[in-house]
């Protein structure tokens, strides 16, 4: 029976938890090896004050980057059993895995597992071609298996009302020069370990866009290449907003983006309409829903894309730590 995880267990696995997305790629986590347990940890140095003031963002990428790490765990026959926050004294720690019972990984972990290195944000316009039913539901099952909930905005009135929604957050976080000064910290025109490369950066919006896009510094679109009229946008919630949540959201976000990758789907993302607290809300209640929304995503089908860099797993670790 295996007593704990070996430094060379958690490179190989931190390897693939680094590839989850993060707000304007900040990559905020951290990982050790703490007593034969891997510890994920928030990077206290990589925070977004004015984008990301309450911690929410740097959640839900290390609850992203906490489902990948379970999956490279269980795919390599070594799954874990995961604590989240578990140490009331240090916030900061994500979650703490330890060795479960040894077993074969299951053909749906090695699909999702396969999907790691493929998935990546596509912020490109998407054809026209309308996401099959059953995709739907396979999205929907996947937000499921983490204890979310999926909601599709479907339909001319719902799509144009949630656009109403998410472009008011987005001129209400244009107007925050903090915001706006951050944002551009990040983008990348030069080759970088992290932040988001211009030609990652989808075309520059216009003004007959139905949905915002952030200015990454991305090139003009060529003419008639407007965005999709009436994308398939989905709304990601969790049953309540501690911060316990958003890292079960960031795992649910993950699995329902690999789920998408898996099925041949591109996804973006819209987190304006959650940063804003006023248009957080104006979604959960044009939703019906109970709980909180926690990210929104626009899927389709798109042209392949680019994945955005990653720093080398040896800065994002952590080596050893002996109690």
């Amino acid at each position: 029976m295996t007593t704990g995880y070996t430094a060379e267990q958690l490179r190989t696995a931190a390897a693939e938890a680094v590839r989850a997305p993060s707000l304007h790629n900040t990559q905020p986590w951290r990982f050790r090896l703490v007593d034969g347990g891997i510890e994920l940890a928030v990077d206290p140095l990589r925070r977004l004050p004015a984008t990301d003031p309450s911690g929410w963002g740097a959640r839900i990428a290390c609850g992203a980057a906490l489902f990948n790490l379970r999956l490279a765990l269980a795919v390599a026959g070594t799954p874990a059993t995961v604590r989240l926050r578990p140490y009331p004294g240090d916030p900061d720690v994500v979650a703490r895995l330890v060795p479960d019972v040894p077993r074969r990984p299951t053909p749906a972990e090695q699909s999702l597992h396969g999907a790691i290195s493929r998935r990546f944000s596509n912020r490109a316009p998407f054809w026209p071609d309308p996401v099959p039913a059953d995709a739907r539901w396979r999205l929907g099952e996947a937000a499921r298996a983490e204890q979310c909930w999926l909601e599709l905005v479907i339909g001319t009135t719902a799509v144009n009302a949630f656009a109403e929604i998410a472009r008011s957050a987005h001129r209400v976080l244009e107007r925050d020069p903090a915001y706006v000064t951050e944002r551009t910290r990040w983008i990348r025109s030069e080759p970088s370990p992290d932040g988001v490369p211009t030609g990652a950066g989808g075309p520059q919006s216009e003004p007959q866009d139905l949905l915002p896009q952030r200015g990454f510094g991305g090139r003009d679109r060529a003419p008639g290449r407007d965005f999709e009229p009436e994308p398939l946008v989905a709304v990601l919630g969790s049953t309540g907003n501690t911060a316990t949540d958003q890292i079960v959201a960031g795992q649910a976000l993950q699995r329902v983006l690999l789920t998408a990758t898996d099925a041949g789907l591109a996804v973006s993302m819209l987190s304006q309409p959650i940063e804003v607290p006023g248009a957080r809300e104006a979604l959960r209640l044009s939703l019906g829903r109970f709980g909180t929304p926690q990210m929104v995503m626009r899927i389709g089908f798109g042209q392949p894309g680019r994945t955005t860099p990653r720093r080398p797993v040896d800065e994002v670790l952590d080596l050893p730590v002996v109690h």
